[in-house]
């Protein structure tokens, strides 16, 4: 099976080092032993993609510069993508508190970088989805006609970080002030496992991706979802590097999802979402078929008026 990986962080020395020794993230790195992880060069990364059928990984970038005061990492992404734009599909990372250069840097990034998309971290900005400071960059992506991704999930241990300000619920203001813009709920919206699938359910242009809580309290919810209401808004992802992607990928072999749900949410949703794969058109009846139509029909009249 092909798969796309829509939450893919490529586990080099300069990521691990950024992560590992970041202001928002050193505390959880201490917490599960993060420095165990071994760096690897992006060319080995891809051939690792490649051996586990992984066509496509989707990375992120994050700027959380006004509030952390850490640099972004968006250079890195663009340099992922443009060294393998055929494994990577490159998301930009913005904060909302730069007003017009973040919008500046989103189209730059989608024009002339080869960006596909945005991601934002309401936690790391440190207000909520629904904030107005929020609304030019969602304009900008629908007006662009890409998808945002937003973090979400406790943000453990992650200083001055308030989890509320990632609760589904107000992405759900967002989803409905702006219809056309895609959304992706990363990590699950954990703990507000019901909370997400409703949100998914009742909004066209929202998507969940479960990475990391596949298996936390209440995370059976999202299996049952799945497999019965949101079968074609739930997407597979790693987490890379938290995440070793190939656990992950043995993961997802133990979760009870149906045939055809599996199908969907290792791929067919991703590739629809990223308009990599035409939606499938209603089979047309050719002329010789049309023709025969009519002629049985004309039979079937003239046979009941007795000619």
């Amino acid at each position: 099976m092909k798969i796309i990986d829509f939450r893919f962080r490529p586990n080099t020395a300069a990521v691990l080092n950024g992560i590992q020794n970041s202001k928002m993230f050193k505390g959880l790195c201490e917490t599960i032993d993060f420095s165990k992880m071994k760096p690897q060069t992006v060319p080995e990364v891809v051939a690792d993609l490649d051996r586990y059928n992984i066509e496509l990984a989707v990375i992120t970038g994050r700027d959380c510069e006004m509030t952390y005061g850490s640099k972004s990492n968006n250079d890195s992404v663009i340099e992922f993508v443009k060294e393998f734009p055929n494994k990577f599909i490159g998301f930009i990372g913005l904060d909302p508190h730069k007003g017009m250069r973040a919008i500046n840097e989103l189209k730059a990034s989608v024009a002339d970088l080869g960006m596909r998309g945005a991601a934002v971290d309401p936690y790391l900005a440190q207000i909520y989805a629904n904030d107005a400071k929020y609304y030019p960059i969602y304009s900008k992506c629908c007006e662009l006609d890409i998808p945002i991704i937003f973090t979400t999930g406790p943000a453990t241990l992650v200083p001055n970080a308030i989890i509320d300000h990632v609760a589904p619920r107000y992405i759900d203001f967002v989803a409905r002030d702006f219809p056309e813009l895609k959304i992706i709920i990363s990590h699950g919206g954990y703990p507000w496992v019901n909370e997400a699938i409703t949100v998914a359910q009742r909004n066209r242009n929202v998507y969940i991706d479960l990475s990391e809580y596949e298996f936390s309290p209440m995370a059976e919810a999202y299996v049952e979802a799945a497999n019965t209401m949101i079968g074609d808004k739930i997407l597979y992802a790693s987490a890379h590097p938290f995440v070793d992607f190939r656990i992950a990928l043995k993961n997802y072999e133990k979760l009870t999802f149906n045939p055809d749900v599996r199908q969907k949410i290792m791929y067919d949703n991703a590739a629809r979402l990223l308009g990599l794969r035409p939606a499938a058109a209603p089979a047309r009846p050719d002329a010789s078929h049309v023709q025969d139509l009519v002629s049985e029909i004309v039979r079937e009249v003239m046979t009941r008026l007795g000619r």
